[in-house]
């Protein structure tokens, strides 16, 4: 089983960036994908970004492509989410999750159901 700890979440105004970094311990990190997903108030969970464990593959939510970029650092078992141009549709809970298989190294996971561990979310709140 896989550890996974957020931070970098914060208060921002609309047109502010942030990145958000996700620690995992217990698993080897590097042969794994890795994602992010949101959840606002009152709406369910939805994917935003995941990477795959090979070759940086990425795949990104339409509502976040060209603003938002997922990487890994493999050597420091981390994964990090750079928010760029952040909106106010972007205030939710994010979270990071590890997929449940490694798969191809361009194997890059976009369902809930693809990730088996999650973190405890880190908060995102952006004012306009």
């Amino acid at each position: 089983q896989v550890q996974l700890v957020e931070s970098g979440g914060g208060l921002v105004q609309a047109g502010d960036s942030l990145r958000l970094s996700c620690a995992a311990s217990g698993r080897t990190f590097s042969t794994y994908p890795m994602g992010w997903f949101r959840q606002a108030p009152g709406k369910e969970r939805e994917f935003v970004a995941a990477i795959s464990w090979g070759n940086g593959y990425t795949y990104y939510a339409n509502s976040v492509k060209g603003r938002f970029t997922i990487s890994r650092d493999n050597a420091k078992n981390t994964v990090y989410l750079q928010m760029n141009s952040l909106k106010p549709e972007d205030t939710a809970v994010y979270y990071c999750a590890s997929s449940r298989r490694g798969g191809s190294y361009s194997y890059v996971p976009t369902e809930m159901g693809d990730f088996g561990s999650w973190g405890q979310g880190t908060q995102v709140t952006v004012s306009p």
